[in-house]
């Protein structure tokens, strides 16, 4: 019973994750600020969390580890940034399928970066995430998408890669308190950002305000809740592979929502780019168990 409960809740937050898109697209504002509030959000949601469970602080001796995390929390701020450009640029399902392709980035460095052994089921799924964003690019090319928008999706998936690279070598910093500092160091990138382009003034208008509570309090703050709460009772498996549920219902509510079009050759792309990446995942896990580590590996699903 207590897994079934876990399990609903895990899907229940894959799902609010997958609909960031789709709500982000109804509010007002630029996409780094969108950004800048929904990092505000996730640290002061995290921060709460860390308070409450009555945890304590353990900064490592090593404070190389520390600015891994640091970089990887920069390289999540810069993330979401370009991310969300895409999604205004080109469509919430292109976006989300092009950032999804940096763990495969990341599974394909990981001989060179962790010493891990390339195999031809990595390989395979590399060659079907290429395949898939190339069928999803070229047409959306055909169909008018700018340039930008697409560099601002493929930018999304590298700086996702660094992300997860950077946060696999902080090794001493794990858990919540790896969260917490990661999304913290997001939070700041974004508003020096913010704050080097146009002052401390940001404009809300009021149509955008429940669309920004949305977005901010059940699809981060619930959402991050629920994710948290069922993860630690799942097993990795399930966890790593239904954790694709998020870019395929954002894939699925872009064209029911937002009436985003998906050409028979996207939805191929589509269908190649998620299932080369769980392809690649199920060698990955293969021999893995789930330890406190794998679980921030997880968390970033949520992006």
């Amino acid at each position: 019973m207590k897994n079934r409960k876990s399990f609903i809740k895990y899907l229940t937050s894959l799902l609010m994750f997958g609909m960031n898109g789709i709500v982000a697209s109804y509010i007002a504002m630029s996409s780094y600020e969108i950004v800048l509030i929904r990092t505000l959000f996730g640290s002061l949601l995290l921060v709460l969390i860390f308070m409450f469970t009555k945890r304590k602080v353990h900064l490592p001796d090593n404070r190389k580890h520390l600015f891994f995390l640091v970089i990887s929390g920069f390289a999540m701020g810069t993330s979401w940034m370009f991310l969300y450009e895409a999604y205004r640029q080109i469509g919430v399902g292109i976006a989300t399928l092009a950032c999804y392709c940096g763990p495969i980035i990341v599974m394909m460095l990981s001989p060179v970066l962790f010493q891990e052994k390339l195999t031809w089921q990595k390989i395979a799924g590399f060659l079907s995430v290429l395949v898939g964003m190339f069928c999803v690019n070229i047409q959306a090319l055909n169909e008018g998408a700018t340039i930008w928008g697409l560099f601002c999706g493929i930018m999304s998936a590298v700086t996702y890669a660094i992300m997860i690279i950077f946060n696999k070598k902080a090794a001493t910093i794990t858990g919540l308190e790896n969260a917490m500092w990661q999304l913290i160091a997001g939070f700041l990138i974004v508003a020096v950002f913010v704050i080097a382009k146009q002052g401390f003034s940001i404009t809300i208008e009021p149509n955008s305000i429940v669309p920004i509570l949305i977005l901010g309090i059940i699809n981060t703050g619930i959402g991050c809740y629920f994710y948290f709460s069922s993860i630690g009772n799942l097993p990795v498996q399930t966890v790593a592979i239904c954790g694709y549920l998020e870019p395929l219902s954002a894939v699925i509510f872009s064209v029911l929502i937002l009436s985003e079009s998906m050409r028979p050759v996207q939805i191929i792309g589509a269908a190649l780019i998620i299932g080369g990446a769980v392809f690649g995942e199920l060698s990955r896990l293969e021999k893995r168990t789930l330890c406190q580590g794998n679980i921030i590996d997880l968390l970033k699903r949520y992006i």
